[in-house]
């Protein structure tokens, strides 16, 4: 199997973990093991560890990074549950995490996955793990129309959503939906023509609504942000790479309040409320790809990393 993903924001990334030679790093979307790699180059008694709910990435980052021996441990799982990872393990505390968000390369460019709305004859799947039973198909062909409008709007800033998700119920009720292309033919339907020669692809906001809402995406990440920094050693950094605005603003917002938790209103003398800061942010704005990565990688272009310190004492 040929896992094939080149790693966005990669110097960056491994730079911003200040990487110390003995220390435990935890790369929470292990994909093709392209940022693991180089992580467990820059350690000495260090150990990584791998967590991806993706059989297939599992198995290839196994295969890419063997020959590191036990200094890296791949485990099948989501990066919600890294503390019950860690905690099997021993392990208390790390001194670095970092996510690469999104869907990998070998996602999209598998047709029987699911993810792309460029092959006609794809499933409509969009699990990211294959073990869940809960399809994309089961989102289109099961959702109330009020639901599915909402998942559009929200998760794909869809300004055609009531009207996609409209005519999805009234294809529903001939046929169940099966394929990306059956899928693609409703939404060219519903957007106006003069629209759709410019902005993209006219299905790439549908799809990727329907995958963030299949897997939860943006749940999972607004919860778990708060307790991966709860697991940073003094000094340790969080590091996450966001491909759209619902990311970014979701990791944003949660790095500024780890930093400035204090709610108490501005003409109290003192802090009243308790909360103490966790640390601070490192990019107060995003690190983005330079031009030459971009032309290199056309996905990376959305790519924005920031980075979180946890305090030093």
């Amino acid at each position: 199997m040929t896992f094939a993903h080149k790693s966005v924001l990669l110097k960056e990334t491994i730079d911003s973990l200040r990487i110390q030679p003995d220390g435990i790093y935890v790369d929470g979307t292990l994909g093709g093991g392209g940022h693991a790699r180089e992580v467990l180059k820059r350690l000495n008694k260090g150990r990584l560890i791998g967590i991806d709910q993706d059989a297939d990435a599992i198995l290839a980052a196994s295969e890419k990074l063997a020959g590191f021996g036990e200094q890296a441990v791949m485990i099948r799982s989501n990066y919600e549950d890294m503390g019950e990872v860690l905690d099997s393990m021993g392990i208390g505390l790390v001194d670095g995490i970092y996510l690469d968000l999104g869907v990998s390369s070998y996602q999209l460019d598998t047709a029987e996955r699911g993810f792309t709305y460029r092959e006609a004859s794809a499933p409509l799947d969009m699990r990211m793990d294959q073990r869940s039973e809960r399809t994309a198909a089961d989102l289109v062909n099961t959702c109330k129309e009020e639901e599915l409008s909402r998942i559009l709007w929200e998760y794909g800033e869809e300004r055609y959503s009531r009207r996609i998700a409209a005519n999805i119920v009234k294809a529903r009720q001939i046929k169940p939906l099966e394929t990306a292309g059956e899928l693609v033919a409703l939404i060219r339907a519903s957007i106006p023509g003069k629209l759709q020669a410019s902005g993209g692809h006219p299905a790439k906001r549908t799809f990727q609504a329907l995958r963030i809402e299949l897997n939860q995406e943006l749940a999972v990440l607004d919860h778990s942000i708060d307790r991966m920094i709860d697991r940073l050693s003094p000094g340790g950094r969080l590091s996450i790479i966001t491909f759209h605005s619902l990311e970014d603003r979701i990791v944003k917002n949660r790095f500024r309040e780890n930093e400035k938790p204090c709610h108490c209103p501005p003409e109290f003398p003192v802090c009243v409320c308790g909360k103490i800061s966790k640390g601070r942010v490192v990019t107060h704005k995003p690190i983005l790809p330079t031009p030459e990565e971009i032309r290199e990688n056309p996905r990376a272009k959305s790519a924005k990393l920031r980075v979180f310190e946890r305090n030093g004492s």
